[in-house]
């Protein structure tokens, strides 16, 4: 991979990119998915300069030409397959989904890490485990140490036969993760797989004490973080749910961009009205940011 002098970046999000089927109600549409996707365009949209670093089969290399139309610099390597998963939906319930996987991009390598790179944050945000281990985490703590971000499915979501599957971890796993975690994210459901709490106030109170600054948790009503001593959250205030996938991912990159000049309570009100927007449209966001400074006037 060629090496430049110094790569500067608001954001570089590592992750698969991924070639989804959604299904709604047996109807079937074909997708690109995955936060480099996802947040990676809502990110640009907001005029954040991003890096994305993937992995994908050679023959999908034309699906990358998205991300030059939105002007982000991308890192590919080859991989035997390309991600997915197939997104089952039902219209009366757009919140619940259930998941098949189609394939697997792989592990990355540490040589698949730019040596140059100088982000605001640095964003692990694998679609699946294998994507990322410990040891890979680990090298990149010692790179990015005081900016290094993670969505926990990474680490619990697991390609078991036909299905997806969530498993928890021990705790020692758990504080080995976290420990080096400077933002985490992650959705009720996780919280309750990795603490037991329905709560989510109560999952984040036990998940800070293992290392992160700050948690992000994305739920059926809106978005939520939580610090060592104080807590926001805003609701979501979209009319449909038709973009309902990719709403984690659209909240944590809009969260993190906007957060690189904000508090943690001014950018999770941006997160939550430029997500709720996003959730109205299939696709990532793409809209002028006026409308969601409109949105944040007229709802919150």
């Amino acid at each position: 991979m060629p090496e430049v002098t110094e790569v500067t970046a608001d954001i570089v999000i590592l992750g698969h990119l991924a070639k989804d089927i959604i299904e709604v109600d047996g109807n079937n549409q074909i997708s690109l998915g995955g936060a480099v996707y996802y947040g990676g365009i809502a990110g640009s949209h907001m005029g954040l300069k991003i890096v994305i670093i993937t992995r994908l089969k050679k023959e999908d290399f034309p699906f990358l030409e998205i991300f030059q139309k939105n002007g982000i610099k991308y890192y590919v390597s080859p991989s035997e397959e390309t991600s997915g998963l197939r997104n089952i939906y039902s219209s009366k319930n757009m919140e619940f989904r259930e998941y098949q996987p189609l394939g697997f991009a792989g592990l990355f390598k540490k040589e698949e890490i730019v040596n140059s790179l100088n982000p605001k944050f640095f964003v692990i945000a694998p679609i699946i485990a294998g994507e990322v281990n410990l040891d890979l985490l680990e090298h990149l703590k010692k790179k990015f140490p005081l900016n290094l971000c993670l969505d926990i499915q990474g680490f619990i979501r697991f390609r078991e036969d036909l299905r997806v599957v969530y498993k928890s971890l021990s705790l020692k796993e758990r504080k080995k993760i976290l420990s080096n975690i400077n933002v985490l994210k992650l959705d009720q459901t996780e919280a309750e797989v990795l603490t037991n709490q329905k709560e989510i106030t109560k999952a984040a109170k036990e998940l800070i004490t293992s290392g992160p600054k700050e948690i992000l948790i994305t739920h059926k009503k809106g978005i939520s973080v939580y610090t060592s001593n104080e807590s926001y959250e805003f609701l979501w205030k979209n009319k449909n749910s038709d973009g309902r996938t990719g709403r984690g991912d659209t909240a944590f990159i809009s969260y993190l961009g906007s957060r690189i000049t904000k508090t943690p309570e001014e950018s999770l009100k941006f997160a939550a009205a430029l997500t709720s927007l996003k959730l109205e449209t299939p696709g990532p966001y793409n809209l002028p940011l006026y409308q969601v400074e409109k949105l944040i006037k007229e709802k919150y």
